[in-house]
């Protein structure tokens, strides 16, 4: 659930309230009993792992280099195995 804070347009009083996406704003001042007023904020959200930063990028193209090559490297060696099974299959 986020947290949204709230300003009292009367008092100056500052609040937080955890409350639902679905629920309504509040209204009421819990000081003074007047008007009060969503107040815009960051968000307070991290994003965390790999591939969210600027040097990840240049890891992943590197990475995906690596990944071609190692697939080039397999489907090598399934292609060297299928042969050495069809010249046995042969001389049998």
């Amino acid at each position: 659930m986020p947290i949204y804070k709230y300003g009292c347009e009367s008092c100056g009083y500052k609040f937080e309230e955890l409350q639902k996406i679905s629920d309504k704003s509040l209204e009421e001042c819990p000081k003074c009993g007047r008007q009060v007023r969503r107040m815009i904020t960051h968000s307070s959200f991290v994003l965390k792992g790999t591939g969210w930063y600027a040097t990840d990028y240049a890891n992943k193209s590197a990475n995906m280099n690596n990944d071609k090559k190692s697939f080039s490297d397999t489907t090598k060696k399934v292609a060297e195995k299928k042969e050495i099974k069809n010249k046995g299959e042969k001389a049998a």
